[in-house]
């Protein structure tokens, strides 16, 4: 059975580009153009690996992460941070909110693959 990736960005540009690469490489996708459509979605989805922007409106990638994380039911599915903002403080940020790994935008496609790989065994 292919890994499920639940991806919550809200960039349809972003969207297009993740979904192209994870579907041509075997994923099955789940994409939520917000957090709370995400966090719903995380209810029924059962993903392996969560890729979640930092930067939505209305509930942001950090308080998302956060209130899955607080959540036993999810807490051990890995949790990838994507953002556009690079900086150390960025990073540091993202993990204490609880996130267990951290991909800046643009995103490698190669790194991206490597870590959903490593991240799901597959």
């Amino acid at each position: 059975m292919a890994p499920r990736i639940l991806i919550v960005e809200d960039n349809p540009q972003n969207r297009y580009l993740l979904t192209f690469l994870l579907e041509k490489n075997g994923y099955e996708l789940q994409v939520a153009e917000d957090a709370e459509l995400g966090l719903k979605m995380l209810e029924e989805a059962e993903p392996d690996v969560i890729l979640m922007d930092m930067q939505l409106p209305k509930i942001d990638g950090y308080e998302a992460t956060r209130r899955i994380k607080a959540d036993e039911r999810f807490r051990n599915i890995p949790l990838v941070a994507l953002t556009a903002h690079s900086m150390r403080g960025d990073r540091i940020r993202a993990i204490e909110a609880g996130c267990d790994e951290f991909v800046t935008k643009p995103v490698d496609a190669d790194g991206l693959l490597e870590l959903l790989k490593r991240l799901t065994g597959s």
